[in-house]
This record gives structure tokens, sequence and C-alpha cells, in this order.
């Protein structure tokens, strides 16, 4: 009996002792290079290695939950996320509790895709009433008044990778989409295959958002995703998957 309690009580010193994990949330409909999903889990990516990071040099475990878009707001909501990485404050302007933002620490540019080149840039807000590839649950601002007057039909998907899929297939003639996300599904095509960029959509400053309590280390995780972008370990992290740098926000020239 003695040892039996006497195991018991190491279990629950290793328990008390062992840090509390962060806890990740991760969207499904993510696609590399910004998260490779395997086994319900990332495995890779710069959203995978850049919430790691954080992670250990918050000093805790990262615990990462693979959710649909839609119940991740929800999931921060009720407590079951800590910190939600990968998200722009027009996402969530109706996010209910109590949360603090991070710095912005990279820029995601939607383009309109295409299977065929148009001899110039494509006017969106001129295009014929058609359906278009778009990811379930996104939320494109710059198109909502087209979606709304019924000159554009949202063709929706799970994941941005299906969506692209569906553009090779012919199902629509053109396709919202993260650029990096196109970039390296182009490099699995031939050369003659490729799909091409025709317009850019919007351009999104994106951060993490960290659930405010007592129990997570709030501000000594933005402090931390303060140094990892001033430092350029993020712009480090998005040229490892992408080869460029870290984009920025286009400033339309004033001529």
């Amino acid at each position: 009996m003695r040892v039996v309690l006497g195991a018991l009580w190491m279990i629950s010193l290793a328990s008390l002792a062992a840090p509390a994990p962060l806890r990740f949330s991760v969207s499904d409909s993510w696609g590399m290079p910004m998260a490779q999903l395997e086994g319900n889990r990332p495995t890779q990516g710069i959203l995978y290695d850049l919430m790691l990071s954080l992670a250990t040099q918050v000093g805790r475990p990262a615990e990462f939950h693979v959710l649909a878009r839609a119940r991740i707001a929800n999931a921060m909501a009720q407590g079951d996320i800590d910190v939600r990485c990968y998200v722009a404050q027009a996402w969530v302007d109706n996010l209910s509790g109590d949360y603090s933002w991070s710095v912005p620490l990279m820029v995601q540019r939607n383009v309109l895709a295409s299977t065929h080149t148009a001899p110039h840039t494509v006017q969106v807000a001129t295009l014929p009433a058609q359906s278009i590839g778009t990811v379930l649950n996104y939320r494109y601002a710059a198109l909502e008044p087209l979606f709304a007057n019924g000159q554009l039909t949202r063709d929706d998907s799970r994941s941005e990778e299906l969506v692209l899929l569906k553009l090779v297939a012919g199902r629509f003639e053109y396709a919202v989409i993260n650029e990096w996300i196109l970039d390296r599904f182009n490099l699995n095509l031939p050369p003659n295959q490729r799909l091409q960029k025709v317009a850019i959509i919007d351009e999104q400053s994106l951060g993490c958002i960290v659930r405010n309590d007592p129990n997570v280390p709030v501000q000594q995780i933005l402090r931390t995703l303060l140094r990892m972008k001033m430092s350029g370990e993020i712009n480090d992290i998005i040229k490892l998957y992408t080869g460029e740098e870290a984009q920025t926000l286009h400033t339309p020239d004033k001529n």
C-alpha cells in the first residue's frame, strides 16, 4: 500500500510541476505552406513552426486543436483554446469574450486565380455574373457587395486546396485564394498548366489573439510574438517555406 501511495504522490507532484499546455486552434481549411495536416494534427508549415516556436519560448508544451473555421471562435469563448493565430480583426468583428491582440505578424494577400492568362489585369467589379471558388466560412470583405447583389456567387469548398483542384477541373473560371498557397500549388503543375494570378482581391495584416485568463501567460505570449517579429524569426520561417521575404501591405501609387 505504501508503494502505491508513494507512486500516486510522485505522479501528483509531476503533474503539478508540468506546465499546462498552450492550446492553439488550427483551421482544417489550411494548406501548405501555411500548415500541413496529417492524422488531424499539423506537422509542418509556416503557422505550425510559428506556434511551436512561440510555445517553446514561453516554456509551455504546444497542443493543437484542429477545428472547422466556424467553430474556432466558439471554442475560444468556451475556454477550450488559448491562442488563435493567422487572424485579422476584420474577420472577427463580433468576437465575444476577453482577448488581447498581438502586433501584426504577417500580411495575407488574396488573389483571383484563373486557368488562363488574362491579356490585362481583371477588373473584378466588371466580371459577368458567375460562380467563383471560395472557402467555406471565409470572409471576403472586398467581394461582399458583389455577392450581395448576385453578380458573383460563392462556390464553397472546405479547404483552399480543394478550391484549386476544382479550378483546375473547370468547375469555375476564377477562384479567390491565398497567394502563398497558390504559389505552392503551382509547383506541382507543369509550367504550361499553372494557374494564373489575374487580380489582387485584398490584403490583410494578420496576427494572433490570446484569451485573457489567469492561467494563460498573456503578456509573456504577446512579448514573445513581438520579439519573434522584430528579430526576423517570423520572416525567416516564411522564407523557409515560400522562398520569399514576408509580404508588406501594398501602398497604392498616389500619382
